[in-house]
């Protein structure tokens, strides 16, 4: 789930008062008991100690750019999640395009690296964005071997695409995947037990005719269908290697943040999370750290400039640099020979 995702939690709150929904005593569960208690009890997953599901906590490797990075050698797919796009033009040429990797594709092309962005579907289930990708792919790539990044839901499309749908001209030599909830999320969850079944259609029907998107997606991050059906079906290809990353944000996002309501939930339940998907579920294949004090957007680029300038003044200056990030994932790709 990222930039269409504070999309998700800016319509959520009032559709839920357009439905007169009342919390749920599933919905109570979430904030009633203490965070140890709810984290021990409810979540089957949480069988990890603290510093062992963090894995590597990287506080400050990517906050500046580096002189040197070496570049892959083949072409670099850069895969968005919920409610994203590869590049969105609001008015056509009289305003510049928005990039959902903001500024991240053009610090790679210039490092001579060959990217590739994709557009699926924003909120169709995993198995239409998954066909789309794969188009796109065979579209650009021309029978190149591909590396994939990809944020959030992405690599659940990813992973569907490899393991189920196996496109004869995409060959996939790795997956890197960044905060993607391969374990589903809490919030998802959260959202489900609050509005319902019996108002779910209603709700849909006011998201398609307000966003002209379909509402696939919305139910398979939960944590049942990812655990008791997308991951038993979507085994890894042994000869893709499998790389992730997750993110936190340490203290209580501030009053006006998208991710205030779902960083509590989410904490609550399965701890650490950067706002919309926890350390525990972002782990998958080999996991290559935690990074620490980055939020859901931080991730593509789409930091708060106010925050930052802020910690300047305070003395405290970032200590992340999507661009950096970015920029080291495809030298480590190089480093494996990938």
């Amino acid at each position: 789930m990222e930039a269409g995702k504070a999309v998700i939690v800016a319509v959520a709150v009032p559709a839920r008062r357009m439905l007169n929904l009342k919390i749920t005593p599933t919905a109570r569960r979430y904030f009633g008991a203490s965070p140890t208690c709810r984290r021990q009890s409810l979540d089957p997953r949480n069988n990890f100690a603290p510093k062992e599901y963090l894995g590597k906590e990287i506080v400050d490797d990517y906050a500046i750019l580096r002189d040197q990075y070496e570049t892959p050698e083949n072409p670099i797919v850069l895969a968005h999640g919920l409610l994203g796009f590869a590049e969105l033009k609001l008015a056509g040429s009289f305003l510049p395009s928005i990039h959902y990797w903001h500024g991240i594709k053009d610090a790679l092309s210039r490092r001579n690296c060959e990217v590739i962005t994709t557009t699926v579907p924003p909120s169709s289930s995993v198995e239409q964005r998954a066909a789309e990708l794969a188009r796109g792919i065979e579209a650009r790539a021309q029978g190149k071997s591909v590396n994939i990044i990809a944020h959030s839901m992405g690599g659940l499309d990813a992973r569907y695409m490899i393991s189920q749908l196996k496109p004869a001209s995409v060959r996939v030599k790795s997956l890197v995947t960044v905060a993607t909830p391969h374990h589903g999320s809490t919030f998802a969850d959260y959202l489900m037990d609050e509005i319902g079944p019996e108002r779910l259609p209603s709700l849909y029907n006011i998201w398609e005719r307000i966003t002209g998107f379909e509402t696939g997606a919305f139910n398979q991050l939960t944590k049942r269908y990812m655990t008791e059906d997308f991951n038993p079906k979507t085994p890894d290809d042994p000869e893709v290697r499998y790389f992730s990353y997750g993110a936190m944000v340490h203290e209580k996002p501030p009053l006006l943040s998208p991710f205030r309501l779902s960083h509590g939930i989410i904490h609550g339940i399965e701890g650490p999370n950067d706002g919309l998907v926890s350390v525990q579920s972002s782990r998958w294949g080999t996991y290559k750290g935690t990074l620490s004090g980055v939020n859901h957007l931080d991730l593509i680029n789409w930091s708060n400039r106010f925050r930052f300038t802020l910690q300047r003044w305070m003395g405290r200056p970032p200590t992340f640099n999507a661009i950096a990030f970015c920029l080291d994932i495809t030298d480590m790709l190089a480093k494996e020979g990938l």
